[in-house]
């Protein structure tokens, strides 16, 4: 059995079903995360990532149940290669006749995909723009441009395996000789070395940097909409490409306007000579000012429609939603005497002594009513 125990790794049991690995690798996954929980968490998510691939994989699983784990390929070659060679040994052509050879290990390696989260503000979600996002990632080495080696030099065919990124080795068995074939541990399975490496980057292609990508962030953008950057993250090993980057949109809130929707939503607060009378008034709007009425009798939780000044449709970006103005009728607290005198005289020409107030159930207010009051007036 390996060192390292997967099922452990991923906080399962030894009979957890495929979509209990799933679940538990995606947790796992964003916990170790290198961008989310730090550098130092590189080689954790690195076991993680490895654990994965093997129980993912029911023919890899079944084999490391068996004792043998995929992910080593001396103990892979040693159980696949080892009883090929035994029956070889025994049979002859009958069973193929020999080992097969295995390819050199590339040392161009893709990057691994990477997942960022960036702040819009709500205006850039309606309108769609573009926005940065800074990133801790790795870039091709300046000094070697991605080859590993010295200036001047070049990697050299490895002397043991003589580029073939294998060797095999030999032992007597009570069924005789049996040969077995595994990575080259000098080279490491690549088939050639490194003598003079890139004192900057010690022959990865790669070394470390901080850098900032432009994000298209498309019109009517929801938030935690993931938008995919190709070939955006990691360059790999030896100038290898760039893996994905992964960008979470989080739209952040704004103090005149609540979303729902395609619509966006606010409140108007207005004097109490507006709802009695009506108005024509001018409100800031993200496409400028545009005239608003409030017609003659509005009551607090009226609804004034402007069609197309909501957030466009990202699968149609011609339509937009409708602003929806909810009226919020203010009562006066700061009457002098002669404004006083006037209500009275209009309270007493209008008989409102004698209104007999009923109460009811049904409260009349609008959809949305959490603490958005904008301040809209021009």
């Amino acid at each position: 059995m390996a060192e390292q125990d997967y099922y452990e790794t991923l906080g399962i049991s030894r009979d957890a079903s495929q979509e209990d690995i799933k679940k538990a690798y995606r947790k796992m996954s964003r916990k170790y995360h290198p961008d989310l929980a730090g550098p130092e968490f590189e080689d954790k998510f690195k076991e993680v990532n490895n654990a994965y691939e093997v129980l993912s994989d029911p023919e890899k699983r079944r084999m490391y149940d068996q004792g043998v784990d995929p992910n080593n390929p001396n103990a892979g070659a040693s159980y696949a290669g080892g009883f090929g060679d035994i029956f070889s040994d025994l049979f002859g052509q009958a069973f193929g006749g020999g080992t097969a050879s295995a390819a050199p290990v590339p040392r161009t390696q893709r990057g691994r995909d990477m997942r960022a989260t960036m702040d819009v503000d709500l205006k850039t979600a309606v309108f769609g723009g573009v926005g940065k996002v800074t990133i801790n990632t790795y870039a091709v080495c300046d000094e070697c441009h991605g080859t590993g080696c010295q200036a001047g030099s070049q990697p050299k065919t490895c002397p043991d395996c003589g580029g073939s990124g294998v060797t095999k080795h030999v032992s007597n068995t009570f069924l005789g000789q049996v040969v077995t074939q595994g990575p080259c541990q000098r080279c490491e399975g690549h088939g050639t070395i490194i003598d003079e490496p890139c004192p900057k980057c010690a022959s990865h292609g790669r070394i470390r940097t901080k850098r900032t990508v432009s994000v298209n962030v498309p019109a009517g953008v929801d938030d935690n909409t993931r938008i995919r950057l190709s070939n955006q993250s990691e360059v790999g090993e030896n100038g290898g490409p760039a893996g994905d980057l992964y960008v979470d949109i989080h739209v952040l809130p704004n103090d005149s306007f609540t979303r729902d929707g395609n619509d966006l939503h606010c409140w108007l607060r207005i004097p109490l000579t507006w709802a009695a009378l009506g108005h024509t008034t001018s409100v800031e709007t993200f496409d400028g000012p545009k005239e608003l009425k409030v017609a003659p009798g509005a009551q607090t939780g009226d609804e004034i429609s402007l069609p197309n000044l909501g957030v466009a449709d990202m699968r149609d970006n011609k339509r937009r939603g409708n602003l929806i103005v909810h009226v919020a009728v203010e009562t006066p607290l700061d009457l002098t005497d002669d404004q006083k005198k006037l209500l009275r005289s209009l309270a007493a020409s209008r008989k409102d002594d004698a209104y007999v107030p009923q109460l009811t159930g049904e409260v009349r207010m609008p959809k949305q009513q959490k603490g958005f009051f904008g301040k809209l007036f021009k």
